[in-house]
């Protein structure tokens, strides 16, 4: 059985694709050190992977697109977790990409996005502007209006039904608290640079 007939997500096109993206693991992996073996992407080199070829820059994201990715909890990105989160990240449906950024602002893993967790994702993707005002006074305001427009069961938090709900109605609220998903011109120079130079 090759490396691939187990992990071809439906997104992608085909097998073709999935091995591009195999061999651009492997590239990106590196050699393994002297006589160990290495389990994956870990957290830095992935980080590194988003900021140069995707240009995602914020410290909180990425550590929750890294999470998002990491699916078995090994503080490791597998080839199997790369191929499946490329997936979602590159051409996922709206439902995957509701699904996967929920997750990634999920900070805490409880199945819900919190004010303290809205307020800390917004306090880091806002340019503060000089102002007399206290900054974090206006973070506070825009997490209630947040709260207003997505928490529709009115439980001070939202629940990944709230969120899919509060999408659905503004697709413009899918990255609400920050960039986790690439634009199309990183989607199309990777998709361009992985899988024409390698076929």
């Amino acid at each position: 059985m090759s490396e691939t007939s187990s992990i071809i997500p439906v997104n992608l096109v085909n097998k073709t694709e999935v091995e591009c993206l195999i061999r651009e693991f492997k590239v990106l992996l590196g050699e393994p050190g002297m006589g160990r073996a290495v389990n994956g992407l870990d957290r830095v080199k992935f980080r590194s992977i988003l900021h140069n070829i995707f240009g995602m820059t914020d410290d909180m994201i990425l550590d929750g697109v890294f999470r998002t990715f990491d699916k078995d909890n090994d503080s490791f990105v597998s080839m199997k977790e790369w191929i499946e989160g490329l997936s979602v990240f590159l051409r996922g449906t709206l439902d995957e990409k509701i699904k996967y950024c929920f997750h990634v602002y999920d900070l805490n893993n409880d199945n819900y996005i919190s004010r303290d967790e809205m307020f800390h994702m917004l306090k880091n993707s806002l340019i503060r502007q000089p102002t007399e005002e206290d900054p974090d006074e206006g973070i506070k305001d825009l997490v209630e209006i947040t709260l207003k427009k997505m928490d529709h069961d009115h439980d001070g938090r939202l629940s990944l039904a709230d969120f899919e709900k509060a999408v659905r109605e503004e697709n413009l609220l899918l990255e609400a608290f920050g960039t986790c998903l690439p634009d199309m011109a990183s989607i199309e120079a990777f998709e361009q640079c992985v899988f024409q130079k390698q076929l």
